[in-house]
C-alpha cells in the first residue's frame, strides 16, 4: 500500500458520496457534488503520474486503478439514468429527449463487465492488464460527459429556484446540449475502440489458452 494507492482508493470512497448528493434537489449540495467529482476525476491522473515518476507502480495499483474508474463511472452514469426517469427529484437533460437511453449504459457498462471478466482471466494465467492509453482517453471523455452531467443538474435546481427563463439560459441549454452530445458520442466510440485495443494487445493471452486446450 503506497501513496498512489491510496489515492485511488479515495476515488472509489468519493465515487459512492456523490451518489447520495445528486439525489439532492438543491443547488448547494448538486454544486458541492460536482467538486467532489472534480477530485476524483483529478486524482485518476494525479495518481498515475506519482506511480510513474517515483516508481511505485504495483499489481495491486494495476488492479484498484480500472475497478475505481469503474466505480465512478457506474455511480455518475446510473443516477443520471434513474433521475431522467423520474426516480429521485424531478430533473431533465438537455439531450436525447430529455431522457438518457439504455443503449448507452449498455455499451458502457458492458465494455467494463467485459474487461473486468478479461483481466481476471488473464489474472489466472499471470498476466495483470493495467489501464493503457486508449483506457485513460476513454475514461477522459466519459468524466467530461460525467462533470457536464452533474453541473447540469445543480444548473436545473438553481434554475427552478431562481426562475431562470430568459435569453442567457436559453442559449446556455442549446450550448449545453452540442457540449454534452459531442462528449458522450466521442466516449462512447472510445469506450468500444478501447475494447478492441485490449483484445489486440493481449491476443497472446487468448492464444495461449487455445494451445493450451489443443494440448
Amino acid at each position: 500500500m503506497n501513496l498512489p494507492n491510496l489515492i485511488t482508493i479515495s476515488r472509489i470512497i468519493l465515487s459512492v458520496l456523490i451518489v447520495p448528493l445528486l439525489f439532492v434537489d438543491q443547488f448547494g449540495v448538486r454544486l458541492f457534488a460536482f467538486i467532489v467529482f472534480l477530485i476524483a476525476a483529478i486524482s485518476d491522473l494525479w495518481d498515475g503520474h506519482i506511480a510513474r515518476s517515483r516508481g511505485l507502480i504495483t499489481d495491486l495499483g494495476k488492479l484498484l486503478d480500472p475497478i475505481a474508474d469503474k466505480i465512478l463511472l457506474f455511480a455518475t452514469v446510473f443516477s443520471f439514468y434513474l433521475l431522467s426517469r423520474g426516480y429521485g427529484p424531478g430533473d431533465s437533460f438537455p439531450w436525447f429527449g430529455n431522457v438518457l437511453p439504455l443503449w448507452i449504459l449498455i455499451v458502457l457498462f458492458g465494455r467494463e463487465l467485459f474487461i473486468t471478466l478479461f483481466r481476471g482471466y488473464a489474472r489466472r494465467r499471470g498476466v495483470v492488464i493495467a489501464a493503457g492509453p486508449a483506457g485513460k482517453y476513454k475514461a477522459v471523455f466519459q468524466n467530461i460527459f460525467i462533470g457536464a452531467g452533474i453541473f447540469w443538474l445543480a444548473l436545473w435546481s438553481a434554475a427552478r429556484d431562481r426562475g431562470w427563463n430568459g435569453e442567457f439560459w436559453a442559449g446556455w441549454q442549446r450550448f449545453h446540449f452540442t457540449f454534452a452530445v459531442v462528449t458522450l458520442s466521442i466516449a462512447v466510440f472510445m469506450t468500444v475502440y478501447s475494447m478492441f485495443v485490449y483484445l489486440w494487445g493481449y491476443r497472446s493471452v487468448m492464444l495461449t489458452s487455445s494451445s493450451d486446450q489443443r494440448h
